[in-house]
């Protein structure tokens, strides 16, 4: 981070460790400089007492939480295993969405296509919450007609699309860059595929270039990371 000259970085907590937070608040303890690191809380949608276990997180470390990850890789939804995908039509669902909205608190939904039009009827009935698609809302794993969904989310104003997840796409990525970029636009874009390494981050760097070289040098900017910057550091 230091070699790439990154100003700030958001660190989405990992499906293994669950509701398990003591990785993501070690990185915070242990920040390069203070108010370096954001991060993205996992916790159950369902449990009536998530809205509470968030907000005690928040209070260990104030202004640091700006999102929470919420799984749906599947249509059918379970209650045990390493992901546990969630009953999107359930009652609490919403009232969860609207808990975090009210703490300013963004849904991250790890989502396949296929649940596209379950986020939009939340999205539209939780209207204050914003809502950051992970991995291009998984292109590479349902039907043409089901993205098309995903890309109608845009339509909706605090829909924004996380632009990662490339190696699991193995289809034209230069071609479906673009029809992201022309659905969402530049303001609603955020790059989050920087690599683990400074090798890696250079490859990266040079292929975000690459696939967005339609695109302004102001614009690839803000996906690179001002728009991250806009929204979770501002």
């Amino acid at each position: 981070m230091e070699t790439a000259g990154l100003a700030h970085s958001v660190i989405v907590h990992p499906e293994p460790y669950q509701d398990d937070h003591r990785y993501l608040e070690y990185c915070f303890a242990h920040e390069p400089r203070t108010g370096y690191f954001k991060g993205v809380c996992l916790f159950d949608p369902l449990r009536e007492d998530t809205p509470r276990r968030v907000r005690s997180l928040m209070e260990r470390w104030p202004k640091r939480i700006v999102a929470m990850r919420i799984h749906e890789t599947r249509m059918t939804p379970e209650s045990s295993g390493p992901i546990r995908n969630r009953d999107m039509h359930d009652s609490r669902m919403p009232a969860c969405w609207k808990a975090l909205a009210a703490m300013g608190v963004a849904v991250q939904m790890h989502s396949i296509p296929g649940q596209a039009a379950n986020i939009r009827g939340l999205a539209e009935r939780v209207s204050e919450a914003t809502v950051i698609l992970d991995h291009m809302g998984r292109p590479g794993d349902g039907a043409a007609r089901e993205y098309e969904e995903v890309l109608r989310l845009a339509e909706l104003p605090r829909v924004i699309l996380k632009y990662s997840g490339w190696d699991m796409y193995k289809g034209d990525l230069q071609k479906l860059t673009r029809r992201i970029y022309d659905a969402f636009g530049p303001d609603r874009m955020i790059w989050g595929m920087l690599g683990g390494a400074i090798e890696e981050y250079r490859r990266q760097s040079a292929r975000l270039d690459e696939l967005l070289g339609f695109a302004s040098a102001a614009d690839r900017a803000k996906i690179a990371g001002g728009n991250a910057m806009r929204l979770f550091f501002a």
